[in-house]
């Protein structure tokens, strides 16, 4: 059969493997909804993640030029709480931080906080913005003493975790520092010592500070006992293993690009109770956990950010677009970049992962065509859609 049409046998699978997360959800929907009352944007990203792959919300329809078979890709809900969006979204974002970083060792440090404290950004998620602020802060200030006239600036990426391995919420940064910094005048310094217990007292000081601005003088007895609990400042330690250049996509989406559970760490779910497992940070022991769904999902859902919430931050070098900053050598090229954001791409992802090409024919081998999009059960020409955005686009035009 030379051409597509009308005469293809359609092989098509209505019914969608849900995978255990979304089973999990799926089961316990309604006891979310009423009892648990969670945030608006907790249930958007529910909403999303249970109906992630389903046909009836739309798809791609592929087809064989060959032998006529047909196969149908249903869209994907691109929420980062979704395991399979989530990874996806984690392979880009760390693809993206990976361009940003110049071409020297870096230095992977945790920011971590007193357990009292945990309970106050839980309560209040804007006060997490005052651990991205503490943590610049401390990094500028310790590269600013080193030579306060020449300004040294590093580059640096923080991450917000919420999650502890034991999904507990448990609020702390990653922060992957530059081991040197760029002065105004064109010189790069290199460091091999970092004062960690200047990055400590500091932390501790301007966290505490903020928060205090923040909440008022009602903070005051908290602050105080935290000083008298951490008289050498709060938990600041490095990874040992240093991010080198050469191997920088793969050492941030280890540490740094991690969604909060991959499927495969959920062991089992029996309906009522689900196991899952980790490896204790304290000595990397093996944990396996089995509690009521209920409990497993609260906790899961607390680590959903606020919508426009940015988990990922730049400072220093990473932050700003100075001419003078084009001088350095990335850890990537730009003439790479296309490379490595091909390797992200759909097709590509699937084939390096689990080792199928998803548009190869399973009959006769050939690459199937695209044909057409599908919304809600309605075919759409991809002329429609380049013509319903242009009229948006020239709507908007008009009217500003």
């Amino acid at each position: 059969m030379g051409e597509l049409g009308l005469s293809f046998c359609v092989v098509f699978l209505h019914n969608r493997i849900m995978n255990i997360l979304q089973r999990i959800f799926a089961d316990y929907y309604e006891e979310i909804k009423y009892t648990l009352h969670p945030r608006k944007t907790e249930m958007e990203n529910i909403d999303k993640m249970i109906h992630c792959g389903d046909p009836s919300f739309g798809g791609a329809m592929y087809g064989c030029p060959q032998c006529g078979k047909l196969k149908f890709v249903p869209f994907r809900c691109h929420s980062r709480f979704c395991p399979t969006c989530g990874n996806k979204y984690s392979m880009d974002r760390t693809t993206s931080m990976s361009f940003k970083l110049v071409n020297v060792p870096h230095r992977h440090c945790v920011f971590t906080i007193d357990e009292n404290l945990r309970d106050f950004f839980l309560k209040d998620r804007s006060l997490l913005n005052c651990l991205f602020h503490s943590v610049s802060s401390v990094i500028s200030r310790l590269f600013f003493t080193m030579n306060k006239s020449k300004n040294f600036t590093p580059g640096f990426i923080m991450v917000l975790h919420t999650f502890g391995r034991d999904l507990k919420w448990n609020p702390h940064i990653h922060c992957l520092i530059s081991e040197g910094g760029y002065s105004d005048d064109g010189f790069w310094r290199h460091v091999k010592h970092f004062n960690y217990s200047y990055l400590r007292n500091a932390f501790r000081t301007a966290l505490l500070n903020e928060l205090e601005s923040k909440l008022g003088s009602s903070f005051k007895k908290v602050k105080a006992k935290c000083y008298s609990d951490h008289k050498f400042g709060f938990y600041v330690y490095a990874k040992p293993n240093k991010c080198d250049p050469k191997n920088v996509i793969k050492y941030i989406g280890r540490y740094l690009g991690r969604p909060v559970i991959a499927t495969s760490r959920i062991d089992k779910y029996d309906d009522e109770m689900v196991t899952f497992h980790y490896n204790r940070h304290e000595d990397e022991k093996y944990v396996q956990e089995t509690i009521p769904a209920i409990d497993f999902i609260k906790r899961l859902i607390r680590h959903i950010p606020e919508k426009h919430f940015k988990m990922i931050r730049y400072g220093g070098l990473y932050a700003r677009h100075r001419q003078i900053d084009s001088k350095l050598q990335r850890a990537i090229h730009r003439s790479k970049h296309p490379i490595y954001r091909s390797f992200n791409q759909w097709r590509t992802a699937i084939l390096s992962s689990f080792g199928y090409d998803p548009i190869k024919c399973p009959d006769c081998g050939h690459t199937m065509l695209f044909l057409e999009l599908y919304y809600n059960h309605h075919r759409v020409s991809l002329e429609e859609l380049y013509e319903r955005a242009m009229s948006k686009s020239l709507g908007k035009r008009s009217s500003a």
